[in-house]
């Protein structure tokens, strides 16, 4: 049996898993992934791509925690997307450089005064009618619209860019199926006897999102923690070419709907809903949420004709640690536990603050990667890049 010694092993490849993965390597430490399935397969290539900046979690007009933790992240994600960051993802697919948020008519005093304050300066600027993205240039629309610092990215893209940079370090393999040896919150090794494999860590990093329940279970670790908050997302695919990345605000402290477009293979777009649309969507069922999100558009978006569309949604678990009363948490987590760092990016735009909590939690490089032969590593296969939902939900 052939034996490797890491500095660690990451379990889970989403894109918190590789982004830490890229820094890790980065800073000399001798790491490899290990992914079941396929790279992205639970909740990165289900999310909407937007890299947050805070301001939908200010909506009450108070800006949170949540909105301070994040409004770093869009110009650390820039810097990347330009080659200057801390990983290069010059060829990441950028689906928008910004995200808008809009208002019907008898909200636009409430969004001018909220976002005019000092806080929001940098951050949000109103835009002109004759900078209005095509979907709100119609003279039906009534309403306010600021254009939101945060982008829009593609995530398969994303998921692309970052494993180009660490090929030679990502497998697929389920530890659920594999021989643990480990004492006293201590994973000595792990074992793949049918490919004469033994993998040693000083530390293994469990960025497996919801799949981290079955894995606690198997490395039997009781804390932390996870809950599930439930969405039900809806997918709207059209004829027009309207790119639409936008949040509509109501009286409520979060989003009605939030709006993103994506490319599909046949060349037509998808509109993907989330905001409040998915959040209350999870008593409904798929007619009953498809006949809601066309009557929350119709509102909304009264001008756009979507009698021809094609409608699907699908259910989705936002995997994190548990908080009271299940409410989102306001930054990424990382824990150590014996010689494993449980670890939730919460959002998408946090994988980077993510990987700079988990990099002190592993110590310092160690001389393993003078050692290790990856070749050993070959009888293992490689995953392939997940594929959006909605590429299978309208074949």
């Amino acid at each position: 049996m052939n034996t490797l010694k890491f500095d660690l092993i990451i379990i889970g490849g989403g894109i918190a898993g590789l982004w830490t993965l890229n820094r890790a390597v980065s800073a000399g430490f001798n790491a490899i992934l290990l992914e079941k399935d396929t790279l992205g397969g639970g909740q990165s290539v289900r999310s909407q791509g937007i890299i947050h900046g805070g301001t939908k979690y200010a909506l009450s007009g108070v800006l949170t925690q949540a909105s301070n933790t994040i409004k770093e992240m869009p110009q650390r994600w820039r810097n990347c997307l330009d080659g200057t960051g801390e990983i290069n993802l010059r060829e990441v697919n950028v689906l928008s450089e910004a995200h808008y948020m809009w208002s019907k008519g008898s909200l636009g005093s409430r969004m001018t005064t909220f976002f005019a304050t000092k806080a929001f300066r940098g951050r949000v600027e109103e835009v002109s009618a004759n900078e209005r993205p095509r979907v709100f240039q119609n003279k039906q629309f009534k309403g306010s619209l600021y254009r939101l610092n945060e982008l829009v990215l593609d995530v398969p893209s994303v998921i692309n860019n970052l494993r180009k940079h660490v090929e030679n370090r990502i497998y697929q393999a389920d530890i659920t199926h594999a021989q643990i040896e480990s004492h006293d919150n201590t994973i000595n090794a792990i074992l793949f006897p049918t490919h004469a494999l033994r993998l040693e860590a000083d530390n293994v990093v469990l960025t497996s999102g919801e799949g981290f329940d079955v894995l606690a279970k198997k490395l039997d670790i009781r804390q932390p923690e996870m809950q599930r908050r439930p969405l039900h997302m809806v997918m709207v695919k059209h004829h027009y070419d309207l790119p639409t990345y936008a949040h509509c605000i109501g009286t409520g402290s979060k989003p009605v709907a939030t709006i993103t477009t994506h490319p599909c293979s046949d060349g037509k777009q998808v509109w993907y809903l989330g905001g409040n649309v998915a959040e209350t969507g999870m008593d409904r069922s798929e007619q009953e949420q498809i006949a809601f999100a066309k009557e929350e558009l119709a509102t909304l978006l009264p001008w756009i004709d979507l009698s021809k569309a094609e409608w699907s949604t699908f259910h989705i678990n936002r995997a994190e640690p548990k908080q009271s009363a299940l409410v989102r948490p306001d930054a990424a987590y990382a824990e150590k536990v014996g010689n494993c760092i449980v670890a939730w990016p919460t959002k998408l735009a946090l994988s980077p603050d993510l990987a700079d909590q988990v990099l002190p939690l592993c110590g310092q490089p160690s001389s393993h990667a003078d050692t290790n032969d990856l070749q050993c590593l070959s009888v293992l296969a490689k995953p392939e890049t997940a594929k959006p939902i909605w590429e299978t939900a309208f074949c």
